[in-house]
């Protein structure tokens, strides 16, 4: 008989959120970045989503997310400048039924500063590879709008907000 995993119960009320940076590299045209994901958190087809990792400890968020663009993107920071940010932290809930399992079983969920980026290099200095742990198996420039349709139900409403505050730079032609 095959060994059944147990799933142990965790009340996301005890855990804390883990900090992180999210990315919206925008490229000349308009179009914003978007990688599909390897390891998706849920199996769906929603894996699409823009570059985001932990901020380390004792770290900016400037620059953690400079660093987050070059560990998921292969862009070097003299290629990106950044031109807009949400001043507030933005917040998700992991689906119960990923609490205590996804993020290494240690956050309820993220909370999030993101930055708009504008990219000033060229498609082939984009590089998803070049990190040890890639993170995309694909990439795509995409349109802000289709942005919330990519991404999983759970962080829709942070996509939302994003697209909200960064459409305007979106317009601007550099």
């Amino acid at each position: 008989m095959a060994k059944r995993e147990t799933r142990k119960t965790v009340d996301p009320e005890t855990l804390p959120y883990r900090p992180c940076v999210g990315i919206m590299l925008i490229n000349r045209e308009g179009l914003i970045f978007v990688g599909n994901r390897i390891q998706a958190i849920d199996a769906g087809p929603l894996t699409w989503q823009m570059p985001q990792g932990g901020i380390d400890a004792g770290e900016d968020p400037r620059t953690a997310a400079f660093r987050e663009l070059r560990e998921e993107t292969g862009v070097h920071k003299s290629k990106a400048e950044i031109v807009g940010e949400i001043e507030e932290w933005l917040t998700y809930d992991l689906p119960p039924h990923l609490v205590g399992h996804a993020l290494k079983g240690k956050y309820r969920g993220q909370k999030q500063r993101w930055f708009a980026m504008r990219f000033l290099g060229e498609d082939e200095d984009i590089d998803i590879a070049a990190d040890a742990h890639q993170e995309f198996s694909e990439w795509a420039w995409v349109a802000i709008d289709e942005l919330a349709d990519l991404i999983v139900p759970f962080k829709r409403g942070i996509y939302e907000r994003i697209v909200a505050g960064f459409t305007p730079l979106t317009k601007t032609k550099f």
